[in-house]
């Protein structure tokens, strides 16, 4: 009987850490997360990914399979249209290299870029509305 409790008081202890660690990976999800911009160099070169010259762009990276994906697809089309903001969606799939280049690991991932190409914010899963606005309002400016 002695043995069961402690089993058992080892097993909730177990739940209770996999709970927390897993609702802080939860709450860091979809976070905008500013980028310190680069030194222009060939192996930063964007060209590929169809940027605005004329200001920010939002790129996001997305895959069929992806099921989070269609939300980030709301988000980031209502925000754009909002801002008059372009918009590129690029398949994971159909883009390795970019997606390597970027370090892309997971989808859906969301990179916001100034008008002369630099990367300035990105965020993995789904961004929220408001984060996403404050992010490019200043890239407006």
């Amino acid at each position: 009987m002695n043995s069961t409790v402690v089993v058992l008081t080892v097993l909730v202890a177990a739940l209770g850490i996999a709970y927390i660690v897993g609702r802080l990976l939860t709450l860091r999800a979809g976070l905008m997360k500013d980028v310190t911009p680069a030194e222009p160099s060939a192996e930063n070169d964007n060209a590929d990914l169809g940027l605005s010259t004329t200001g920010p762009t939002v790129v996001h990276f997305s895959a069929t399979w992806c099921g989070p994906c269609a939300a980030v697809r709301r988000v980031v089309d209502q925000v754009c249209d909002d801002l008059g903001v372009a918009h590129v969606e690029l398949d994971l799939d159909a883009n390795p290299v970019a997606a390597r280049r970027l370090s892309v690991l997971s989808l859906p991932t969301t990179f916001i870029f100034d008008a002369s190409g630099q990367q300035r914010y990105r965020t993995a899963g789904v961004p929220k509305s408001a984060d996403l606005r404050e992010a490019l309002l200043p890239l407006l400016a």
